[in-house]
């Protein structure tokens, strides 16, 4: 019988490397990795469910280490396990150009990095998310085939930030009962002592948003593994407090300020390798501490071959789908709703806000794609995508609509964590100027590549009378500055199918969809055979001669162009009028066809109801821009365009001046 391993010089193998790869770049944050070693290796040696020899296996638990900054410790423990790909190398390249061991965890599954961690408290919302898409799978194919916890490693900084306080509340309520919290508390900030700034007790926070809370000795590998035992029995979320020392080991910096991020030094190495009776050199870890590390590497494997036979016996059907949907991939035909959708609104040619066209997209696409997910922050009568579908609650995990409440940021960070995992495509909705309030999430998103869809209603100062604080000016041009990210604003419901069929056929990236909260009437005639926006910017009507003038336009403000043409072109001005529902998406285009669209040697003119950045790629230093240049105001839409000089008479005037 093989004895059971020594868990604190387990941890203690985790502790020299990252002090070894922190000394050695001279950087990075050791308080983390030093004070939380203990926590992590009871973690993985007793209770994680993996195997590094298949680290995509669908039913593993997941992990998020949410105080990122303490990267090593993450790095330390997967690389211990045995993840193929972090190597010793990698680990003596911490923080340097091209390791897999960058200065934050970065979204990378194979390397045992379940999402994009360092701005804190998105790691846990991740979580939280993670745990929403395994309660929905769970329901579809039973626990036989879904039956995984998530696990997040938080400290005192991601329970100060706001979002912390949304997610923790929202998977209190919907009673996620796979979801552990293990809270490094240590009590000690960048600032020094927790006290400074922070009074309530973090257990008595989740006990009344209705967590499951057991407290520990966060250096007592048996007193964590009875926590976390007690949490994995609870039928609520739990919140393991683990009290902790921050940089424990290290003599100068142990329960100092300085262990946040301070520098290690060579002398620190040697005096921690005194205390605690290390005598190996750099990076180097002895077999008889390395052999149980890779024992718990691969502790997971008979139960994912167990999980491998049944998943085997299981119907053809059953197999395909879950295959799909831990491989990303969307059903077969789902385009072919939105065609029939497409060629509906040909006929029709409706006159009604794009976000009623979205919300009508989305319900014909919920059978297309069962799962499809969708959810808004409170305002699901104002944006309109719930529809047919049931809730997701703490009684019905079959639902494909979640009640976020009031919680943008919440929401925005919860559907990067179901993309993450896998097995979601996850789309939540909220007026444009709350935007900010999930920015970041939008970020993070775009830096992991996840498929998420972001759509904002009410989308410029046709929104009226609620006047400038909800009136997202500014708000576009700032979206279409984040790298790696598709916005898309449609002119009519035509454009809207199309651009909703763009955004759910990238699979390595976010995109942003804006709607109207106006009624906005047909600007295409026909369908078309193929995706005009697909472009991302095309002629939507070609002037009646020889082109002297180019007018560019998105949303709402296409209708305008058009009868800004009508009337140039009715003077002798041929005029042309490019649609622009996605900058990116003609970023991408060849040089030939971006130089026929832009019309370079026309009179060009852009009209936005937005600000005026960015749009100089398009008219160049002698085109016009009309649009917003200040906030907004309140009055009726009809009020506000002619108020702020957006209509076709401007447009008119702009482009005679330059003829």
């Amino acid at each position: 019988m093989r004895p059971m391993p020594d868990l604190r010089r387990m941890a203690d193998a985790v502790r020299f490397l990252a002090i070894d790869a922190l000394v050695r770049v001279h950087d990075g944050h050791p308080g983390a990795p030093l004070g939380g070693a203990d926590i992590v290796t009871t973690l993985y040696a007793r209770h994680l469910k993996f195997d590094v020899a298949d680290p995509l296996w669908p039913d593993r638990d997941r992990f998020v280490q949410s105080n990122g900054h303490g990267s090593m410790l993450i790095y330390a423990a997967n690389h211990l396990a045995g993840f193929a790909k972090l190597g010793i190398e990698e680990i003596k390249r911490f923080r340097e150009l091209g390791s897999h061991c960058p200065g934050h965890p970065e979204y990378d599954p194979e390397s045992g990095i379940e999402t994009t961690t360092g701005p804190l408290g998105q790691g846990i919302a991740n979580a939280v998310g993670m745990a929403v898409a395994e309660g929905r799978l769970r329901a579809q194919f039973g626990p036989e085939l879904v039956d995984h916890y998530t696990y997040a490693l938080v400290g005192d900084g991601c329970l100060m930030e706001g979002i912390a306080a949304e997610v923790m509340a929202l998977a209190g309520h919907l009673q996620l009962g796979r979801l552990i919290f293990l809270f490094d508390s240590n009590r000690m900030t960048d600032d020094g002592d927790l006290a400074q700034s922070v009074t309530e007790d973090q257990g008595a926070r989740f006990r009344i948003a209705g967590w499951h809370v057991v407290e520990c000795d966060g250096h007592d590998p048996d007193g964590i593994d009875a926590a976390i035992r007690l949490a994995k029995a609870d039928s609520r979320p739990s919140f393991v407090v683990c009290r902790t020392q921050i940089g424990k080991g290290v003599p100068r910096i142990a329960g100092e300020r300085v262990a946040h991020g301070g520098k290690l030094e060579p002398s620190d190495a040697e005096a921690a390798r005194a205390l605690l009776d290390w005598p190996h050199a750099p990076f180097e870890v002895p077999d008889e501490l390395l052999a149980p590390w890779r024992v718990a590497g691969a502790r997971g494997k008979a139960e994912r071959e167990a999980w491998q036979a049944r998943f085997a016996q299981a119907p053809v059907d059953v197999r395909a789908d879950l295959d799909r949907l831990m491989d990303g991939r969307l059903p077969d035909g789902w385009q072919a709703a939105l065609a029939e959708l497409k060629a509906t609104y040909a006929t029709s040619g409706p006159t009604q806000p794009t976000v009623q066209t979205s919300g009508e997209i989305l319900d014909r696409l919920s059978d297309a794609i069962p799962e499809l997910v969708s959810g808004a922050p409170d305002l699901e009568a104002a944006t309109k995508h719930k529809r047919r579908l049931a809730p997701f609650t703490a009684s019905d995990r079959t639902g494909r609509y979640l009640h976020y409440g009031v919680r943008e940021f919440a929401m925005g960070s919860m559907m990067n964590g179901m993309a993450a995992h896998r097995g979601v495509v996850p789309f939540g909705i909220t007026f444009l100027v709350f935007s900010d309030y999930e920015r970041h999430a939008i970020r993070m998103a775009a830096l992991m590549g996840l498929p998420v869809l972001f759509g904002f209603s009410h989308d410029s100062i046709g929104i009226g009378r609620n006047g400038p604080t909800h009136q997202p000016v500014e708000y576009l041009a700032s979206l279409r500055a984040i790298p790696n990210l598709r916005v898309f604003r449609p002119a009519d419901a035509i454009e809207a199918v199309e651009c909703w069929e763009l955004a759910l056929g990238e699979r390595n990236g976010p995109s942003v969809l804006c709607f109207s909260r106006q009624a906005l009437p047909p600007v295409r005639e026909t369908e078309g055979v193929d995706n005009a926006s697909a472009q991302g910017a095309y002629v939507l009507a070609e002037a009646g001669g020889t082109r002297r003038a180019t007018l560019f336009a998105t949303g709402s403000e296409v209708q305008l162009a058009l009868a800004a043409r009508r009337e140039l072109e009715g003077r002798g001005v041929g005029t042309a009028v490019v649609s622009v529902p996605c900058w990116e998406l003609f970023d991408e285009q060849d040089t030939a066809y971006r130089a026929e669209i832009i019309g370079r040697g026309t009179a060009r003119v852009a009209v936005e109801a937005a600000v005026g950045l960015g749009w100089e790629r398009f008219i160049g230093e002698d085109g016009a821009f009309i649009g917003m240049r200040s906030f907004g105001a309140s009055a009726p839409p009809e009020d506000l365009f002619p108020h702020f000089g957006i209509t076709p008479e401007a447009v008119v005037a702009a482009v005679l001046e330059r003829v």
